[in-house]
């Protein structure tokens, strides 16, 4: 008797371990990461095989059998220990980690009908296409004159293959011509794979690379130290700490083409879909069609077909966002994480892993290597190169070309308006736009905050319209003079009129990127330029992101304005100008990363400028002109900026001084979620007090900054740890063990990057 180890596709800690069930004899084509079908309790349920072994279970009396193989195989061995991993160390549900596995919409699921559990079986599945080819003996084989049709059909695919649809829509109805073509033995029809989005992959970025740059001392330099970590194959890290036009891609190119060689494959990983297509263009370019993409704004099918490509060994090397770590990759010898500094490689649904660290885990596991590219890495990243052996850091300080770093100018705001200027845009940053554009050559404009004012206030009485879910502001937004909770989506009409006293003074207080746009337009009156903005609402849709830029790319003169997501990754010769319209967007967010955070952005959207021969210029406004992080990064010196954080961060005990985890509750009534953090706080000062962790810190329950969002009331404890202490393991049992409230949520996460 085979016994096969099951994890059930029911998200809840409760389940914290896999079930064990029978397998009989005519089951015996299950495998690990099949899906099954078992009995559990009074239902039927869907679940995952993690291992199979012939010893009988101990202190086991009756087994249940499992009822049905549904699937083949999605996952191995390593991808079950790797689901284990991530619910231990980020205390989330096992089923949630072994999703991270499957194929996108690919899989079955249990739905209820008329009260009984059914399978439901997926829609999105493998799309075929019949093709028709002509054979040798079409050439001696002539139609009848009256069979109009065939002759067609045989002069058309003298052209090369056609897909049967397609001879359809041209020549209407020739299922009866195929066949009797077909059965002449003229031409021949096979079903072929259509691989949904295909096209789209291969974009008007990419072209086939012939020619290989000649490195520069800096880039062979890195390639000696991720060569070196290669051979020894112990699961090392290579911090890539390079300036912005260094060459990172490239180091990257060349580290793959040698793992390649050896046989093994690679992932690489992009923060930002807006990075997708010049990245996916370079990869390709070098690897052509044994590159797969993986990210969100593909449909389901499209993703499907690459995870299946993927899955089938056709692969060699995957590009993606953070959940193409997960990937069905084979012998990976490479991870490499592009912009490895940025937040979103945090995922904020369970399990909330950090992909830095779990690169980290499957490298040292499979004896791979991980590389860290940045040009400005993380304080984790930098500091564990500083403490840690296995971690190496290769400075890359100039750029491939030789040129120098844009000089950068800080414009001080208050300044300007106290000088009469009361527009946004600086004196330097309209003389030098209008330098930029006079000579055909472009600009970047970077304001992180999307939507035309930030809020509105009544004059009369300070009324601000806000949001009746969230505690925040409403955002206008002028395309449809409308009203828009950033948070959850809420939307109204904006008032004419004070919604609180009636006034007619209705004031838009702040500036977003539509504002900024309409007053640039303003500014550049008849001029010849394209103005291109680039946000969460211009990229709504599949393709924005590309479309946009391919927009920019073919204009003479133009400017490109946008948030966050143009501030990285993009790689334009002839932009030689960047500004920062407010440099303080995140500077006085309350959060323990934001000099972090305003340091990287400046130091990043600067790198757009002057990549190529034509010399660049930055221009930063901002209120807060002697805050350390700006004028650090106006003078491209981290270490000082480095100094100054470092030791804020050791005198108030966070990151990368210790190990953080963010209990966070939330639920629509305000006196139940403070009762349950309560008992929260007071179980877990027990639980310390009781295993005498005398590394553990736990501060009392404390409203979130965004106190309420999405009608929900939000508390939050957080727990501090010493960097060696297993913070995971202080409270897993607990956490566990913890019976759900009928009203409250509770959810953990660990080592968070944000505790807003």
């Amino acid at each position: 008797m085979t016994y096969a180890s099951v994890i059930l596709d029911i998200p809840t800690q409760a389940l914290d371990s896999a079930y064990t069930y029978a397998l009989s004899a005519d089951l015996a084509h299950a495998q690990i990461g099949c899906a099954v079908l078992v009995p559990f309790g009074v239902r039927k349920a869907i679940g995952y095989v993690v291992g199979l072994s012939e010893k009988v279970p101990e202190n086991v009396k009756r087994l249940k059998s499992i009822e049905a193989v549904l699937s083949e195989s999605y996952f191995d061995e390593a991808g079950a220990e790797l689901a284990f991993y991530l619910s231990e160390r980020y205390i989330a549900p096992l089923s949630s980690c072994v999703r991270l596995l499957l194929p996108p919409g690919a899989t079955p699921k249990m739905k209820r009908v008329a009260g009984a559990w059914e399978v439901l079986y997926p829609k999105v599945q493998q799309v075929d296409e019949r093709w028709a080819s002509r054979l040798p003996a079409a050439d001696e084989y002539t139609p009848r004159k009256s069979a109009v049709k065939q002759i067609a059909i045989l002069e058309a695919l003298k052209q090369g293959d056609l897909k049967v649809a397609d001879l359809s829509a041209e020549y209407g109805s020739v299922s009866a011509v195929i066949k009797a073509l077909e059965e002449k033995g003229v031409i021949a029809v096979e079903e072929r794979r259509r691989v949904r989005g295909a096209a789209e992959i291969s974009s008007a970025f990419t072209k086939r690379i012939h020619e290989r740059p000649v490195l520069t001392p800096d880039q062979s330099a890195a390639l000696e130290v991720i060569g070196a970590a290669q051979q020894r194959a112990n699961g090392e890290v290579v911090v890539l700490d390079g300036v912005t036009g260094s060459g990172k891609t490239e180091v990257f190119l060349c580290a793959i083409e040698e793992e390649l060689k050896a046989g093994r494959n690679a992932i690489v990983l992009v923060p930002e879909i807006s990075l997708t297509p010049q990245t996916v263009a370079r990869f390709r370019g070098r690897f052509g069609d044994t590159v797969a993409v993986l990210h969100s704004r593909m449909s389901q099918g499209e993703r499907f077909d690459q995870w299946d490509l993927i899955h089938s060994g056709e692969i060699r090397v995957v590009v993606g966002a953070r959940s193409a770590l997960f990937a069905p990759l084979a012998n990976v010898g490479m991870i490499i994480i592009d912009e490895e500094h940025e937040g979103s490689y945090k995922q904020d649904q369970a399990p909330r892993y950090v992909t830095r660290d779990v690169a980290e885990w499957l490298v040292r596991r499979n004896g791979a290597t991980l590389i860290l590219g940045s040009a400005t890495p993380s304080i984790e990243a930098l500091h564990r190169a500083k403490t840690d052996d296995s971690w190496h850091q290769v400075v890359m300080a100039s750029r491939a070309n030789g040129k120098p770093l844009p000089e950068i100018q800080v414009v001080d705001m208050a300044r300007e308006f106290g000088a009469g200027n009361r527009k946004m845009f600086s004196k330097a940053l309209q003389n030098a736009l209008d330098e930029t554009l006079d000579k055909g050559e472009k600009a970047v404009l970077l304001l992180n905050q999307r939507g035309f004012a930030q809020f509105l206030l009544c004059r009369d009485c300070g009324f601000v319209p806000e949001c009746e879910s969230c505690s925040t502001s409403l955002t206008y937004h002028e395309e449809g003079s409308r009203l828009v909770c950033h948070h959850c989506g809420y939307e109204i009409p904006a008032p004419v009129t004070c919604p609180d006293c009636g006034s007619p003074y209705l004031k838009r207080f702040g500036a977003g990127t539509q504002r900024v746009e309409a007053e640039l337009r303003v500014f550049l009156g008849e001029r010849a330029c394209e103005v291109v903005r680039m946000d969460a609402d211009t990229t709504a849709h599949k393709g924005d992101h590309q479309r946009l830029l391919e927009q920019f790319a073919k204009a003479d003169a133009a400017v490109l304005l946008g948030t966050q997501m143009i501030a990285k990754g993009l790689d334009f010769d002839d932009v030689t100008l960047v500004g920062v319209i407010n440099a303080d967007t995140m500077l006085h967010l309350p959060d323990f990363r934001s000099s972090e955070r305003t340091f990287d952005l400046i130091e990043q959207v600067a790198g757009r400028s002057g990549r190529a021969d034509l010399p660049g210029k930055v221009i930063v406004q901002t209120y807060s002109a002697q805050d350390g992080a700006i004028a650090a990064a106006a003078r491209y010196d981290r270490e000082r900026f480095l100094e100054q954080e470092l030791k804020l961060r050791h005198e108030l005990s966070y990151p990368p001084f210790v190990r953080m985890a963010n209990v966070l509750i939330w639920g629509e009534r305000e006196s139940e979620v403070i009762g349950v953090a309560q008992q929260l706080f007071f179980d877990l000062m027990k639980l310390s007090e009781e295993r005498g962790a005398q590394g553990i810190q736990i501060f009392p329950p404390t409203p979130c900054v965004l106190s309420r969002l999405k009608k929900n009331f939000r508390y939050h404890i957080l727990i501090k740890a010493q960097p060696t202490e297993d913070i995971s393991a202080f409270c897993i049992d607990y956490f566990r063990s913890h019976k759900p409230h009928k009203t409250v949520n509770v959810s953990i996460d660990i080592d968070p990057v944000s505790v807003l």
